[in-house]
């Protein structure tokens, strides 16, 4: 299951996904107007993949360019499995897609496997995540898909370089809906594994507009214009808290991004009979039955006006079953 656009449109007020609800970025939308759509990119994103490095100080040989998140998790996978992963640790609550591409590649399930998937900030909680210590063997994935919308502080310092990294700037710079993703290697990926990583993925991964994407967010205007909606959207959660206690939602604790999880008052088989009426109204919250957490639901943080919307809506629709 995914939040976002659905049958019905796109909602009025979409609290069912984490990108940033300051967005979109001008910085890198102004790079999206501008790209040469009728031409392809670089099929090697030469420059592309030096200005991520240079962004990372990293080495540009560990670059990866993904066409998305999902991408890379499912070309991981398939990687890891010719190379003789047989089974897959999953964080409890966790990202379809790691358990989608498992299955397809028939891994099975385990406390630690030759694959294991972390994310940090976790979905759907937004907490911290619980990391193995590093073996130098298999594969230890870092979903950082929300590191960059880390509210509570800053994210921790930790050594990541025994990972390897997934990162998705389209959420922290608002555009979700362009699809462009890059990985960094850990110290010790070999070339082989990275060319044969490279030979997995079909040509221009990544179009125009998704290398424009990418190559905006490396820019010191963008991460100013990040900074900054980082305080916005502070404030914006402190009033959507607020607002979670106004209504009697329960928020589980140790949240530290831009979004967190709540239990709704309502029995778990009455959640999605209250969430369609609030979805006709334009307003769509993310069920989170599908994270194993039946009976509560996640939200996105959005403006003051959504959340208005938000507490109206549930107001009415409460007052009917009344």
């Amino acid at each position: 299951m995914h939040g976002g656009t659905d049958a019905l449109g796109v909602p009025a007020h979409d609290f069912s996904t984490n990108r940033n609800a300051c967005g979109p970025c001008p910085v890198a939308l102004a790079a999206l107007q501008a790209a040469h759509a009728a031409q392809y990119p670089d099929p090697l994103y030469t420059h592309l993949r030096a200005r991520l490095a240079a962004f990372h100080a990293v080495a540009v040989g560990r670059i990866l360019v993904g066409g998305s998140s999902s991408e890379l998790i499912h070309r991981l996978t398939q990687h890891a499995v010719r190379s003789g992963a047989q089974a897959v640790a999953l964080p409890r609550h966790h990202y379809g897609d790691y358990a989608q591409a498992a299955r397809v590649w028939g891994l099975r399930p385990a406390e630690r496997g030759g694959l294991h998937w972390l994310c940090e900030p976790s979905s759907p909680l937004g907490q911290l995540e619980v990391f193995p210590e590093p073996t130098g063997d298999g594969w230890q994935v870092l979903d950082c898909a929300y590191r960059p919308l880390w509210l509570d502080g800053g994210p921790p310092q930790r050594g990541l370089d025994h990972l390897w990294q997934i990162w998705t700037p389209n959420k922290a710079l608002g555009m979700t809906g362009v699809r462009a993703a890059y990985a960094i290697a850990p110290l010790h990926a070999t070339d082989d594994e990275l060319d044969a990583l490279r030979a997995l993925a079909p040509s221009w991964v990544v179009g125009a507009h998704g290398v424009a994407l990418l190559e905006a967010w490396t820019t010191k205007q963008a991460q100013q214009w990040l900074a900054g909606s980082l305080q916005t959207l502070r404030d914006w959660k402190r009033q959507q808290l607020a607002l979670c206690g106004r209504l009697g939602w329960q928020v589980v604790p140790g949240h530290v991004a831009n979004y967190f999880v709540a239990r709704l008052p309502l029995a778990e088989a009455a959640v999605q009979q209250r969430l369609a009426p609030l979805r006709a109204q334009g307003v769509k919250l993310r069920d989170c039955t599908s994270f194993g957490l039946p009976g509560h639901v996640r939200l996105g943080v959005l403006p003051p006006a959504s959340q208005a919307a938000l507490e109206q809506a549930w107001q009415a629709i409460e007052n009917q079953a009344i």
